[in-house]
């Protein structure tokens, strides 16, 4: 058996996947690094209160804790029935869970259907408010809920009333905090630039940053898997897409979002107004993958059973805003295209010290960095002055220099040395240096490219193992940032905008024939450096 294939197998098999996940949840980081406390999560995960899923509350956080994750968020779809019945029980199933699993700290939230715009993660503090909070956002502000799904501009209009709604309810105190992140922005091109940056500077405390790399990543097994684009991406532009972008950026690249892989791209000439704009990565776990190598027709999406009663008394979940217990009663047994949370995608979040808010905190501040496939166990990137001896600054945080100052970018990396989900462990190859200048605000709000930005240094860290450190020197000559990738080295191309900006970048996923176990890659948020005269 070949080692691809053996890699499929694990997945499709329980008794093998049990016997890579049982016992201590996989790669979990309790320890401090660096001075913090690195904890693995996921933003973006569905319940049997979303009407293409099937798993309890508490069964989402159980298949999360196993495979290694410390926080994670329940975003189940807004909707009419949703917005009409899910919501208590909803909040009192995630409050059992809290109680039910101390160690994993778990999050209200929604997967809001943003009016004019894609599907985006609300995320909501622990509080006495929160259950009333979302059901007044979702029944006044969902898409799917109120009717304003169209890019109009009077649409456009609303999703700024609903990010004004979450700023002042904050403010106010009617919820302890709130958080909200573009899911798979580039996936149908209906997020325009315009709207991301009038998002973004509506609500900055809310509006924080994009699913960098978008769950669905099973999507992409070749058959006798799905055999789609990885994260389901494989459309084409429709009636409300933005007509500038252009037809790579429907499809993932190394399984990231176009925005996000492309040197010099949109998530560039974001962070080149210096302003934060952070990334992350979610399972998007629904139903989660099977045993495609037993079963390979049945890849049904639950969508289609809305309207199927589910028991004798003619319960749908339309009528109910819920699928029942047990998992799948009444229904075909369904496949789709998410790992579960946990196994392929993490977002990892630097804390001081554990908590909700304090997760909230450092999502904010940008202490985050994200991984496909467990490709490493640890990454730390900061800036510091040239002979400081300091600790410099980490992921989303700004080194104030003069001009004329050498200043160092220190990367610090944990090998991998156990297996992932697949059962392999990765063997990381490559690790490049992104470096962008700071040019301030755009005039022109639609843009997505800076010309300012590009690959400085690749190092080869094949064979390496413990902890890699990595040091790069920058003589400063004005503003701007750094951030950090690494890959398993296995399918790279010139970037988007070409070899000079990008000489060995993620390369386009091709529909059908992208295994994302043979394309792994992590990334860092930016750090920053203000110049001054």
């Amino acid at each position: 058996m070949g080692q691809t294939d053996r890699r499929r197998f694990l997945l499709g098999s329980g008794l093998a996947a049990g016997a890579v996940l049982s016992g201590t949840p996989a790669h979990a980081h309790d320890e401090r690094r660096d001075g913090y406390l690195w904890l693995a999560g996921d933003h973006h995960i569905h319940s049997q209160y979303s009407n293409d899923a099937m798993y309890p509350v508490a069964t989402q956080v159980e298949r999360a804790r196993r495979h290694g994750l410390s926080w994670l968020t329940i975003t189940d779809h807004g909707n009419v029935p949703f917005a009409t019945h899910s919501v208590p029980p909803l909040t009192s199933d995630i409050a059992a869970a809290r109680r039910a699993y101390e160690d994993v700290l778990v999050f209200t939230g929604l997967e809001w259907n943003i009016p004019a715009g894609e599907h985006t993660t609300l995320m909501l503090a622990p509080g006495r408010n929160e259950a009333g909070v979302l059901q007044e956002f979702v029944t006044r502000f969902d898409a799917r809920v109120n009717g304003t799904r169209d890019g109009t501009p009077a649409n456009e209009a609303i999703a700024l009333e609903a990010l004004k709604f979450l700023k002042d309810a904050v403010a106010a105190r009617r919820i302890d905090d709130a958080l909200v992140l573009p899911n798979h922005p580039s996936r149908l091109g209906i997020n325009s630039p315009q709207e991301t940056r009038n998002w973004r500077d509506a609500a900055p405390s809310v509006v924080i940053g994009m699913e960098g790399a978008p769950g669905h990543q099973a999507a992409g097994l070749p058959a006798p898997g799905m055999a789609r684009g990885r994260g389901l991406y494989d459309s084409a532009p429709g009636k409300f897409s933005f007509p500038g972008y252009p037809a790579e950026s429907y499809r993932t690249w190394g399984g990231f979002d176009w925005a996000t892989s492309t040197v010099g791209g949109l998530w560039d000439s974001l962070l080149a107004e210096g302003k934060p704009w952070w990334i992350t990565t979610t399972s998007d776990g629904h139903q989660g993958c099977g045993d495609w190598m037993k079963n390979p027709v049945d890849k049904l999406d639950q969508q289609g059973y809305d309207n199927v009663p589910y028991d004798s008394e003619g319960h749908t979940f339309n009528s109910t805003g819920r699928f029942p217990d047990p998992v799948n009663a009444g229904r075909p047994v369904t496949e789709y295209s998410s790992f579960p949370p946990g196994a392929y995608n993490k977002t990892w979040v630097g804390v001081t010290h554990r908590g909700h808010r304090e997760v909230m905190r450092a999502m904010r501040a940008g202490r985050m960095w994200v991984c496909l496939g467990d490709l490493v166990a640890g990454l730390d990137v900061r800036l510091r002055r040239r002979g400081s001896g300091a600790g410099g600054v980490a992921m989303g945080g700004t080194l104030r220099v003069r001009r004329g100052d050498v200043v160092e970018v220190v990367v610090r990396i944990d090998v991998a040395d156990q297996p992932n989900f697949a059962g392999f462990v990765p063997q990381l190859a490559r690790v490049d240096l992104i470096v962008g200048g700071i040019t301030g605000p755009v005039t022109d709000r639609s843009v997505f490219h800076t010309p300012h930005t590009k690959v400085v240094r690749s190092w080869d860290v094949r064979r390496r193992t413990g902890t890699v450190e990595l040091v790069h020197r920058i003589t400063v000559d004005g503003p701007f940032y750094v951030r950090v990738r690494g890959t398993d080295g296995k399918r790279s191309a010139p970037g988007y905008h070409g070899a000079a900006v990008d000489p060995a970048g993620p390369a386009i996923d091709v529909a059908g024939k992208s295994d994302p176990w043979e394309d792994l890659w992590f990334y860092s948020n930016p750090v920053f450096a203000a110049a001054e005269r």
